[in-house]
């Protein structure tokens, strides 16, 4: 390591502490340890004025200390990543134990609100809501592109985060021994039901609950499926370590997402928290999750009737747990 490089080293994490020397920036770092936030929402949990966090930010993001990610209209972020750096946050973090709890419990409040806002929107158009996707792309081909990526290894139990009207369990469910779906609306768990019931499916479990916190067994799957799901999430990173938990050693994560675009109505009226993945943070977040990107494959729209029309590319990721 030359004298330049160390020269470097020092002056970065200088900057670093400098910026995190102020309790406004001491409260930011430890809510987005937490999670990724929009500057919206930090202004809310800290009921400062979006011009003040924003320069919070901005001083933060050049010195290193967090990362900013702009996702359509919207700017999200996050702590820094870069090796140089985390350890100190790290430490940092470390050091401030339970201080600020007052801004965790208002950042419980912004996430109750964002449930309570998904819900109301699943509840309205759960009776439709295969006829909304259908609008963007074909299912049809997303379900061919799903089984051909499966390809024919036998699936002993398989578990579907975010089952929404249980496309996936109709389509895969029959080729499992037992299967589970799980997701945060009563209304989609019953119109998934009726479809099970229809399908003459057995075996087959529905569950209300958090697909970031299932509660059920670690290490009870071989296939985990998550399908159209992430993008409504704060933090898809929690839901795919919770996927891994998940996942017997060899098992397997099939996920399917919209690849990331620009289609700002998506959130508007939606509820798209993101406009798509972004392929390395799909790796990081797999990376963290101890599983390994063994496939992936695109899906663009086909020529649509209606030029109006939102197309987006569906993405489909296959994943291995290492063993």
């Amino acid at each position: 390591m030359t004298s330049d490089h160390v020269k470097t080293d020092f002056n970065t994490l200088l900057e670093a502490l400098k910026a995190a020397g102020e309790p406004t920036r001491l409260r930011l770092l430890r809510l987005l340890a937490r999670e990724e936030l929009s500057v919206m929402e930090l202004v809310s949990i800290l009921s400062q004025s979006q011009p003040r966090i924003s320069r919070h930010l901005k001083l933060m993001s050049e010195a290193g200390l967090i990362e900013r990610f702009p996702d359509g209209a919207w700017v999200f972020y996050r702590l820094s990543s870069a090796p140089t750096i985390r350890p100190l946050v790290d430490a940092i973090l470390h050091q401030l134990d339970d201080a600020y709890g007052e801004d965790l419990q208002q950042l419980e409040a912004v996430r109750q609100s964002r449930r309570k806002s998904a819900e109301g929107y699943f509840e309205t158009i759960a009776p439709k809501w295969d006829e909304i996707r259908s609008h963007y792309v074909s299912e049809a081909d997303v379900e061919a592109a799903v089984v051909k990526a499966l390809g024919d290894r036998p699936i002993n139990a398989l578990i579907d985060l975010g089952t929404g009207s249980g496309r996936m369990l109709t389509l895969l469910a029959a080729r499992a021994q037992s299967a589970i779906g799980i997701d945060l609306s009563q209304h989609m768990l019953n119109i998934a039901r009726s479809k099970a019931f229809e399908a003459q499916l057995e075996g087959v479990d529905f569950r209300h609950g958090d697909i970031c916190d299932t509660r059920l067994p670690a290490q009870s799957a071989d296939l985990v499926v998550v399908h159209q799901v992430l993008h409504f999430l704060a933090d898809p990173g929690r839901a795919i370590t919770e996927a891994s938990r998940l996942l017997k050693p060899g098992g397997r994560l099939l996920i399917a997402d919209f690849e990331h675009h620009n289609f700002e109505i998506m959130r508007e009226q939606y509820q798209h928290r993101r406009l798509g993945m972004l392929d390395e943070d799909m790796r990081s977040w797999l990376d963290a999750a101890g599983l390994t990107l063994s496939a992936s494959v695109a899906l663009p729209p086909k020529a649509r009737s209606r030029p109006s029309r939102v197309g987006l590319t569906v993405k489909i990721w296959l994943a291995e747990k290492t063993l």
